[in-house]
């Protein structure tokens, strides 16, 4: 786990159950699943692609689509969002992804494109072509990657985080459906996710997220991304109201750095915890890691942290998660408390080293 905070006796009674949209194999782990929304193969209807065969895309040449407030707010959105947004098919599965750069850069999710060099790629106007893969940042769940053309329509990323409550629309291929559009609300936000081997912050929403999803857009009602969509938590291997999506502003700020080939390091607080068992939640901090940023803050062993930066810490996973939202050297303002005194610390994070 590449956070530095670990979790010890994270939930207790019956484990999750975890399914990857990869295989659809269900690890069971408690009364729910994780499923990650990428159908394995197509519909047995459709017809399986390993790699499709290398096309030009059609210059287009009308724009995206103004956002015009009007009695169709979900149809005004899907109308702007859906040119940029493209289907992915591997030799082992099927995904989505976003048209991130006019000139043929894409952005999906990680562990629709892991293990492949190339994939197939189909745009909403029907066009087809073969995308390498520039590269991945698995512990995030990103990767971008790139096709031959020119003219495509990018999607507008907004770095913003949303709202709990306001309107999202996610459109992708559930089941290989190619184009779908299903829309709820934003459920949660710094929703903390450590299913995939680390904890980092989600957006939680309860549009409709199936197998084939994963990678697509979670749009808000201008049509903008504020998400790619990643997994759901379910008991039946499909939608049960609970889909997570990878930030924009981790999308953007992890794409970058895949496209610069500078790989980002990652933030390093330096304790061990675990959810805190009082009053207060919180993570309990069990250890402190000698000559690192929370010992040169003054951390100490039994301190109960309770926010970062404003943002609520409920247990070890929700600060390790939001320990990974920052960079290195980034100052952050920790809420704690000690001895049933609250205290506020600045801390400024250091850089995790490598793995033994």
């Amino acid at each position: 786990m590449s956070n530095e905070v670990e979790t010890k006796g994270r939930r207790s009674g019956i484990l999750p159950a975890i399914a990857y949209f990869a295989g659809l194999a269900l690890l069971v782990i408690s009364v729910y699943v994780i499923t990650d929304p990428r159908q394995e193969t197509e519909p047995e209807a459709a017809v399986t692609t390993t790699t499709l065969p290398a096309t030009t895309v059609a210059v287009v040449e009308v724009e995206a689509p103004a956002f015009v407030q009007g009695e169709e707010p979900i149809a005004d959105a899907a109308e702007v969002i859906l040119p940029s947004v493209v289907h992915i098919a591997t030799g082992t599965g099927i995904g989505s992804g976003v048209v991130y750069t006019a000139d043929g850069l894409i952005v999906t999710a990680a562990h629709v494109v892991e293990g492949q060099e190339t994939v197939g790629v189909r745009f909403d106007n029907g066009d087809q072509m073969e995308a390498e893969v520039v590269g991945l940042a698995s512990d995030v769940d990103v990767a971008v990657l790139r096709v031959e053309g020119e003219g495509l329509v990018p999607a507008v990323f907004s770095t913003d985080k949303p709202r709990v409550g306001q309107l999202a629309i996610a459109v992708g291929s559930p089941w290989g459906l190619e184009s779908t559009v299903t829309a709820g609300i934003i459920s949660a936000v710094d929703q903390a996710n450590c299913d995939f081997g680390t904890c980092f912050s989600q957006v939680q929403t309860d549009a409709a997220i199936n197998p084939g999803n994963s990678g697509g857009a979670l749009i808000d009602r201008n049509g903008h991304v504020v998400g790619l969509n990643v997994s759901i938590r379910t008991s039946s291997n499909s939608n049960a109201g609970v889909g997570f999506a990878v930030p924009s502003a981790t999308v953007v700020e992890y794409a970058e750095s895949i496209i610069a080939g500078t790989p980002l390091e990652t933030a390093f607080l330096g304790v061990l915890g675990a959810p805190a068992a009082g009053e207060r939640a919180g993570a309990v901090i069990r250890e402190v890691t000698p000559d690192t940023a929370a010992e040169d803050a003054g951390i100490q062993v039994g301190d109960v942290i309770i926010s970062v930066d404003g943002v609520e810490v409920n247990g070890s996973d929700d600060l390790a998660a939001q320990i990974r939202t920052h960079q290195p050297g980034d100052v952050v303002e920790l809420v704690l408390i000690r001895a049933g005194e609250e205290l506020i610390l600045q801390v400024t994070l250091g850089v995790r080293p490598p793995a033994a």
